[in-house]
């Protein structure tokens, strides 16, 4: 297992619909135990394969609730269904969010509080996950970047005018922009 770089937004593989999966191979098995390893270095609750630069539909994820359980996994060709949202502006206590690919802030940012998803894992059986809170945020977050959706590209035109601040300051919005946990000093 390896740690891979993570791509930082203005990366066109973070811009572009993922492409499915048509047969799970060694290779893939490879990159989803580099993915985990990567997600954990970081440290992140998920990481989606164009985040290492791999434009196919997986994505891992990892969650400890509030007694410590665990809730770990790798979803192969995902579909999303989501609960209509609850309008209103997101509340910044609440429902701030980050990203492994413009690492370093938080923005609020209203999601939905109940999703399902389904799809396949390492070998071919169904995933089914119904799940809310934190955990339906985590699966949305990481189902926006296979279809190439940052999560600030959702965000609200005054938050959206701060992210490309930060974004020329840092360098970032380019292609070949990356960082590396472990070795880089980025606050993720």
């Amino acid at each position: 297992m390896a740690v891979l770089p993570i791509r930082i937004m203005g990366d066109p593989v973070l811009h572009a619909p993922a492409d499915p999966v048509t047969e799970v191979t060694d290779e893939i098995r490879t990159l989803v135990a580099d993915m985990f390893e990567t997600m954990d270095a970081a440290p992140g609750v998920g990481l989606a394969a164009p985040q290492v630069g791999v434009g196919l539909r997986i994505f891992t994820y990892t969650y400890q609730d509030d007694d410590g359980a665990p809730w770990r996994g790798v979803v192969i060709n995902p579909e999303l269904w989501m609960h209509p949202l609850e309008p209103g502006a997101p509340d910044p206590d609440d429902e701030s969010e980050g990203c492994l690919s413009f690492p370093g802030e938080r923005f609020g940012l209203r999601r939905s509080d109940r999703v399902r998803l389904t799809g396949t894992d390492l070998e071919g059986a169904p995933v089914e996950i119904d799940v809310d809170g934190w955990r339906a945020r985590i699966l949305q977050h990481e189902f926006d970047h296979l279809d190439g959706v940052l999560y600030i590209d959702r965000l609200d035109d005054g938050d959206w005018k701060t992210v490309q601040k930060i974004a020329r300051k840092r360098g970032w919005g380019r292609p070949g922009a990356q960082w590396m946990p472990g070795v880089d000093d980025i606050d993720a």
